[in-house]
């Protein structure tokens, strides 16, 4: 099976590398003192420090091995791509809810890298798929999970 293409932003990739690179200086070197010290109190079976370091140092593990696979098959869209005619990854979207007249911005990137807290919304979201490839002025009816659909308008499409 062909591993699965991460489409990066160029603040994406530079995210997720020092992310890899905090884990494999910092992080590592914490638990395997952690687990040395709890070796340390004697008898393993009922070392709840033991365990908890011993559970830490796999998820940091199983994060560097997605980290690296996401980096392996990374695909960085630069800013040169992203055209403000149309909506894209990479692009800054502004919209207005037809129902409530709010003004929302999003930013769309792909699905390593998106953030609800700070508007970036993944392109396989409904939102982000519902803006895919529309115009400035466009009218795009968003299915959302809970069965409803919303009303945007786009206003404006910026790198």
């Amino acid at each position: 099976m062909a591993e699965k293409e991460v489409i990066l932003t160029p603040s994406g990739l530079q995210k997720l590398e020092e992310e890899l690179e905090l884990l494999k200086t910092v992080k590592r070197k914490e638990v395997a003192e952690r687990i040395k010290i709890a070796i340390g109190y004697g008898d393993l079976s009922e070392n709840s420090e033991y365990e908890d370091a011993k559970n830490e140092q796999a998820f940091i593990e199983g994060r560097i091995i997605t980290l690296e696979k996401m980096l392996r098959n990374a695909r960085v869209i630069s800013e040169d791509e992203v055209n403000t005619d149309t909506v894209s990854i990479g692009s800054t979207v502004k919209v207005k809810d037809l129902e409530f007249g709010d003004i929302l911005e999003y930013t769309i990137v792909g699905s390593a890298e998106s953030d609800p807290s700070e508007n970036k919304i993944s392109n396989e979201s409904p939102v982000g798929q519902a803006l895919l490839g529309k115009t400035k002025g466009s009218i795009v009816d968003v299915n959302v999970p809970s069965g409803d659909v919303i009303k945007f308008e786009i206003i404006d499409i910026q790198r």
